[in-house]
């Protein structure tokens, strides 16, 4: 094999090398460290605050490129405000409405990667049948091999606000209940899911 060629074959390998190691990668979020919590005016005197104890999702990053997505379902059913006729309430046709809609999603891209770490999340949720632009602030973002699984593991702490009555959720409107919600979410994905 003449110089020529085999230039053009380390340079082709190394291209190919190149384009496997840029893939996107997905990571399946681990249930048992990823909470969506909430907190929500009550007359302007407290706020209610809770969590929804099962959520489901994918994480997609290709680091080279500084891009990647981001899928959640969240069970509705599984909100908790750490008292049973608060869930009683909030799953009824008053409120949530579970039997019509019983799983809110959240589909987004992820963006402004600084350091090669996103700092948003473009997306849009669905929840009471309705979907709004919502967008995420990333305050959190790392990956790290996880310990046990010898997979790689991401986390990620994040906020946003939203108005309650955009998604048709307005119990308590006429007595001045505020309609801004705050939201947070951590979360953890796992390279390949969760199981070893």
């Amino acid at each position: 094999m003449n110089s020529f060629k085999r230039t053009l074959c380390m340079a082709t390998l190394a291209a190919v090398s190149c384009a496997a190691n840029a893939a996107p990668v997905t990571y399946e979020m681990d249930p048992a460290h990823t909470f969506p919590s909430f907190e929500a005016d009550h007359m302007g005197l407290s706020f209610w605050r809770g969590k929804f104890n099962r959520t489901t999702g994918t994480l997609v990053l290709d680091k080279a490129a500084s891009s990647g997505s981001v899928t959640v379902s969240i069970d509705i059913d599984s909100v908790d405000f750490g008292l049973e006729s608060m869930h009683e309430q909030a799953v009824s046709p008053a409120f949530f409405d579970i039997a019509k809609y019983p799983h809110a999603t959240y589909k987004g891209k992820l963006a402004d990667f600084v350091d090669g770490v996103p700092t948003r999340v473009i997306g849009e949720l669905t929840l009471h049948g309705i979907a709004k632009p919502v967008d995420l602030v990333i305050h959190r973002f790392k990956c790290i091999p996880h310990p046990m699984l010898k997979r790689e593991l991401c986390g990620a702490d994040a906020s946003a606000s939203f108005r309650r009555d955009a998604f048709g959720l307005t119990a308590g409107k006429d007595y001045g209940f505020s309609m801004d919600v705050g939201l947070r979410i951590q979360m953890e994905a796992v390279q390949g899911g969760t199981a070893p």
